[in-house]
């Protein structure tokens, strides 16, 4: 058969979560040592135009919990291998760790066998136990140990703090902590971390693919330094070209208030990097074995320092740590301002309808239309705090504040030179829903 240029035979592999952090940085590289792709993922559209070269299935890993339902699209796509970059931080609205973390790789590897696959690796983690204390951790560990007892050619690969061009997460967190303007606010700052730049993690899949490395085989990728959170921290924020500034310890009371809050924002869809299980982690640290990828790859990975220098910040990458932090405000200001706006009308229906009928409008209309309006602010401002309402909402919002000064101008012009300006401060409402649509995607 065909190869590639270091001599091991081209293959159709199969990637489950080949649009993530990891999972596009191992298609791309994939793609580049000539195999045919195909990726798995549950939201793909996006994923197709950003990579069109790939064989997109849309399918929901929650949903193949068992062999029988995996052996059907494996018999349609016939894959030579499988790399599982999946992954599932907590419990929410959008997926169940277990379900697509344990439940659905444990069917695939049950199914793989009758499908003739050569090779599976698996993107692991470096806590990850049957016995962890986090369902991250446990169900990736439940995944692990399936794959080690069954007689698949396997790789288990456990990155540490994966850095990338991109940031999802806790690398996300971390640049928008890490440019906050005058300190640097942290958890645990002497959490124990080791780094690795995703192109490395994406080499290290290709090497397995390739069989330059022993299988059956649990290696860690990390550098061979350890660095405190702290470090990481000022490191970042060096790399976005931004001044030194003081660390701030932020109280662990304070962080698991703050961690609470956002599991709640998780069940309204919302990926927010503060949960739970996300301070968990950080309080047990990144850490991680170098010496056996080091030993087996001939040469360790690349350092924090390294991997920087590798992917220059520019104007982009301070845009998106400052806005980061924002964009949660965004949508808080934005449910504050609508909701209130509704209440405030229907405690005193008879003044709101008055605007109207002190200008011609029949007394029913006005009531009405008051009475309507206010409904309709209400539920706009639930809508945009849920995460899959959430543009639907801010293009309401934009819409209703449009009528709202067409209607206004037509019946009451006067409005617009009152000295409450209810008209005016309308036009900042609707550009800051314009805002909450740009910063709307978070993959």
């Amino acid at each position: 058969g065909p190869l590639h240029r270091s001599g091991a035979p081209i293959m159709k592999i199969l990637v489950l979560g080949g649009y993530g952090l990891i999972g596009a940085a191992v298609v791309r590289r994939l793609l580049a040592d000539g195999h045919a792709v195909v990726g798995l993922g549950r939201d793909t559209a996006q994923a197709a135009r950003a990579m069109p070269a790939v064989t997109w299935i849309t399918a929901d890993l929650a949903r193949l919990g068992t062999a029988e339902a995996w052996r059907p699209l494996l018999a349609a796509h016939a894959p030579d291998a499988i790399v599982n970059c999946a992954g599932v931080l907590q419990d929410s609205a959008r997926a169940r760790v277990g379900a697509v973390q344990s439940a659905a790789i444990r069917a695939l590897i049950a199914a793989v066998p009758s499908a003739g696959i050569a090779r599976f690796v698996q993107i692991s983690a470096t806590r990850a136990d049957t016995g962890a204390d986090t369902a991250f951790m446990r169900s990736k560990g439940e995944a692990d140990a399936a794959l080690a007892a069954s007689p698949l050619a396997w790789t288990i690969l456990r990155p540490g703090l994966v850095l990338a061009p991109q940031a999802y997460g806790g690398t996300a967190l971390l640049r928008a902590v890490a440019a906050l303007p005058g300190a640097i606010p942290l958890t645990r700052a002497d959490a124990s971390v080791r780094t690795v730049w995703v192109e490395d993690v994406a080499d290290a899949v290709a090497r397995v693919l390739a069989g330059e490395v022993a299988a059956r085989r649990v290696y860690d990728l990390v550098e061979d330094e350890a660095h405190t959170l702290a470090d990481v921290a000022r490191a970042m924020r060096g790399w976005l070209g931004l001044a030194p500034v003081q660390l701030v310890a932020v109280p662990e009371p304070l962080a698991r208030v703050v961690a609470l809050g956002a599991d709640g924002l998780g069940w309204l869809g919302w990926r927010s990097p503060f949960r739970s299980t996300a301070m968990t982690e950080l309080a047990a640290g990144i850490r991680g074995d170098p010496a056996p990828w080091r030993a087996a790859a001939g040469r360790p990975l690349l350092s924090l320092a390294e991997t920087l220098a590798r992917m220059p910040s520019t104007v982009q990458e301070r845009w998106f740590a400052r806005l980061f932090l924002l964009k949660p405000l965004v949508i808080a200001t934005l449910a504050a301002f609508w909701i209130a706006t509704g209440v405030v009308t229907l405690a005193d229906l008879d003044a709101a309808a008055g605007v109207l009928t002190e200008r011609g409008v029949g007394v029913v209309v006005g009531a009405g239309t008051a009475f309507g309006g206010a409904l309709v602010d209400i539920a706009l401002g639930i809508g945009i705090l849920v995460r899959r309402w959430s543009r639907t909402a801010a293009l309401g919002m934009i819409a209703v504040t449009l009528l709202y000064l067409v209607g206004g101008t037509l019946l009451a012009p006067d409005l617009w030179t009152d000295p409450l300006g209810p008209l005016v401060k309308a036009i900042p409402a609707a550009v800051l829903a314009l805002v909450a649509l740009a910063l709307g995607e978070d993959r």
